[in-house]
């Protein structure tokens, strides 16, 4: 019986994921999304974290901000997801 690939396991049917995807089509946060990871297929896990979670919009955004800014800053805690969810999320409280 033949055995999947982890990659294959892995498939998401997100459009912000998809390489293929048209940008045009997709929301402001997807899009940031999408940049982010077909830029740097590695970072797919954390901005999949950021997109999964529980949040507004609005925060979304800010968590994905964050995130891809402190990949220019070695050492920003920002570059942990949860953080920036973190961060994102208690300036709407």
């Amino acid at each position: 019986m033949p055995t999947k690939s982890s990659n294959q396991k892995r498939k998401t049917s997100t459009p912000w994921c998809d390489a293929t995807a048209d940008v045009d089509s997709l929301e402001p946060n997807e899009r940031l999304a999408h940049e982010l990871v077909v830029l740097r297929r590695d970072l797919t896990p954390s901005v999949e974290r950021i997109m999964n979670h529980e949040m507004s919009e609005a925060a979304r955004g800010r968590a994905l901000s964050v995130f891809a800014d402190s990949l220019n800053n070695p050492g920003d805690p920002n570059r942990d997801p949860r953080v920036a969810i973190e961060n994102a999320t208690s300036e709407t409280k």
